[in-house]
């Protein structure tokens, strides 16, 4: 699309789940700024590896395009080669990780100082999943906390 066309190439509409995989490898290729080839490229050297339909197309998502130009940044502005890029994908990737947890601990940290005392119940689940308040306010914690 073109911007005679109501298409900004810059800008992703903000309504779209960021992970839903709803771009053509065409339509991320110019919302990214990048030859649909460099998409290609990228995703056989696993710096941004789009979802697959049935028939293995390739379907980008907000969070995939947002990769794609940061990639492409690293790569033309900041002159990072492809290693180092992975790199900095990969512990974006961990921080992004840790940050999650660190808001899900945040989550269970508020729900067990405003419990009041003696209403705390923690169950676990046949799956290791740990459940922590009564019916009237059940948490469940994420795999990563109730299987370590």
């Amino acid at each position: 699309m073109t911007a005679e066309h109501g298409a900004d190439p810059q800008h992703v509409p903000s309504h779209i789940d960021h992970d839903a995989p709803v771009f053509v490898i065409s339509v991320a290729a110019q919302l990214a700024g990048m030859h649909p080839q460099t998409l290609r490229t990228y995703d056989r050297m696993g710096l941004v590896v789009p979802r697959r339909t049935a028939k293995r197309g390739r379907r980008y998502s907000r969070r995939d395009v947002a990769r794609l130009r940061l990639v492409q940044r690293l790569s033309q502005d900041e002159g990072v080669n492809l290693e180092g890029i992975r790199r900095v994908l990969v512990m974006q990737d961990e921080i992004d990780e840790l940050r999650t947890r660190v808001n899900d601990l945040t989550q269970l940290l508020h729900l067990v100082r405003s419990a009041p005392p003696g209403s705390r119940v923690f169950t676990a689940d046949p799956a290791g999943g740990v459940q922590m308040g009564g019916a009237d306010r059940p948490w469940r914690a994420p795999r990563a906390i109730g299987s370590r």
